[in-house]
């Protein structure tokens, strides 16, 4: 009974570190195409041709992300922003957002 259990949470925590392995693919890619897009300008169509790829909707699958038309709109409006995903995901510029926030409100 508790070799299942241990097996069980082990396969589970494998499964996490996968997930987060792929997530990070994910993050990669959209600077990628960010760094496209502020040298060339074609970010957005790069990051929509990769997540339309069948490589590319493997990855937003393993990552836990359903591959689907809106995702793909939802990485392109995030690499048109310019933003990179490091900067995106600080503590910093989500203050700043939420203080932007309230006070258009």
């Amino acid at each position: 009974m508790l070799d299942s259990v241990d097996s069980t949470a082990f396969n589970n925590e494998q499964g996490n570190r996968a997930r987060k392995l792929f997530a990070a693919v994910v993050l990669a890619a959209l600077d990628d195409a960010i760094a496209d897009d502020k040298k060339y300008g074609n970010g957005p169509d790069q990051i929509a041709r990769w997540a339309r790829s069948r490589d590319g909707r493997e990855v937003l699958s393993c990552a836990g992300i359903d591959p689907n038309e809106r995702v793909v709109k939802g990485l392109m409006e995030f690499v048109s922003k310019g933003v990179r995903t490091s900067v995106a995901l600080s503590r910093e510029e989500s203050e700043r957002r939420n203080a932007a926030q309230a006070e258009a409100a």
